[in-house]
């Protein structure tokens, strides 16, 4: 285990305390809030960017339709799960936001999953790598928004 010597310490300040509205302020210009919904609707343009590009190189409907559905098995989940997120409930307090979290993480995966199973019922012709790359490209918008906040939510200079 690694020791923290005394000699770390001397540049943190003794006792925490409770932030002044200005700091506050700073610190939420530097850190800015990421809305659930920019993701959302990140998703929903980038699952149409797949379709197109699936739509150029394969030259067949059934693709574009394929990679549609796996963006909208991304996209109505993550719909569901931000509109759970923003609702009165689960702002209530602390046990109720992480118990939200955590309810509608899981409603977002069985959805995912049963929309999965049911694509070869509901697409006709159904290709599944165009319908995995439409899948996989929509979800990885929550890695690029983690990385890349300040392009969800820009910050303006003051």
């Amino acid at each position: 285990m690694t020791k923290i010597h005394t000699s770390d310490q001397d540049c943190c300040p003794e006792e925490f305390g409770p932030l002044t509205a200005k700091q506050v302020i700073e610190l939420r210009k530097h850190l800015p809030l990421l809305s659930v919904w920019r993701v959302v609707a990140a998703q929903i343009l980038l699952g149409i960017l797949v379709a197109c590009v699936v739509g150029l190189v394969s030259g067949r409907l059934t693709a574009v339709y394929s990679a549609l559905y796996g963006a909208i098995a991304v996209i109505v989940p993550a719909a569901i799960f931000a509109r759970g997120l923003t609702g009165k409930v689960a702002s209530a307090n602390a046990g109720a936001a992480v118990f939200g979290f955590f309810l509608w993480e899981m409603v977002k995966i069985g959805l995912t999953v049963a929309m999965l199973f049911a694509a070869p019922r509901l697409v006709l012709d159904l290709s599944w790598p165009a319908m995995l790359a439409g899948l996989i490209v929509t979800m990885k918008v929550y890695w690029v928004a983690l990385a890349k906040g300040k392009v969800f939510y820009p910050v303006g200079q003051t």
